[in-house]
């Protein structure tokens, strides 16, 4: 009989994966100025599910420094386009810089503002969508997300363990137009380590 690992923590760190340069300078940066990223585990996440989804067409709500843009950029479908809604202007702007220097600004845009505003003005449909907003703003948004994104599209939600978005997981749980599995996960390097995340393919 095999048993449970007697340090899970330690071992799952031990697995954590290795970033290139540029995501590995990201990380310092976002640990040095306290700007939450989602981490080399949870990025590796978001390159496999932009990959083995074929996204061609990627909504992203909050880029903060770029970071989970990358990852996501990497991921996508050659000849794809990306788009991140990012509400503070120097995030943007590096953001914007971070994506020249990954070779991806050719394919991946950062618009300033309001995502919630933004959204209104948006059309699909979008292959594969990324949340990771101010929390509050996450039941107001699943029903532009139920619009943009297409039947079979896959939506991926950050920092669903968070108290702000409670009505959100709950209202995607009975939203028929979804199918979610939604996880309470070990993320090291993820801020918080300890944290949800809600995965969803629209099915409506």
């Amino acid at each position: 009989m095999s048993w449970m690992l007697k340090d899970m923590d330690a071992h799952f760190h031990s697995l954590i994966p290795q970033s290139d340069p540029l995501l590995a300078q990201l990380e310092a940066e976002a640990e040095a100025e306290h700007i939450p990223i989602v981490g080399p585990l949870v990025g590796r996440l978001l390159h496999i599910l932009a990959l083995v989804s074929g996204a061609g067409r990627i909504l992203e709500l909050g880029a903060a420094i770029g970071y989970s843009t990358i990852c996501l950029g990497r991921g996508m479908a050659a000849g794809g386009s990306l788009l991140s809604l990012e509400h503070d202007p120097a995030m943007a702007a590096r953001a914007r810089a971070n994506l020249e220097r990954a070779g991806l600004a050719g394919s991946c845009k950062v618009e300033e503002g309001d995502a919630l505003e933004l959204m209104v003005g948006l059309s699909g449909p979008y292959d594969l969508a990324f949340v990771d907003i101010h929390k509050e703003g996450y039941l107001p948004a699943l029903m532009h997300l139920t619009r943009l994104v297409r039947p079979g599209g896959l939506l991926v939600v950050d920092n669903t363990a968070f108290a702000g978005c409670k009505d959100f997981t709950e209202a995607l749980r009975d939203d028929p137009g979804w199918l979610e599995a939604q996880v309470l996960c070990h993320f090291p390097l993820h801020s918080p380590e300890k944290d949800g995340l809600s995965l969803a393919v629209r099915v409506g």
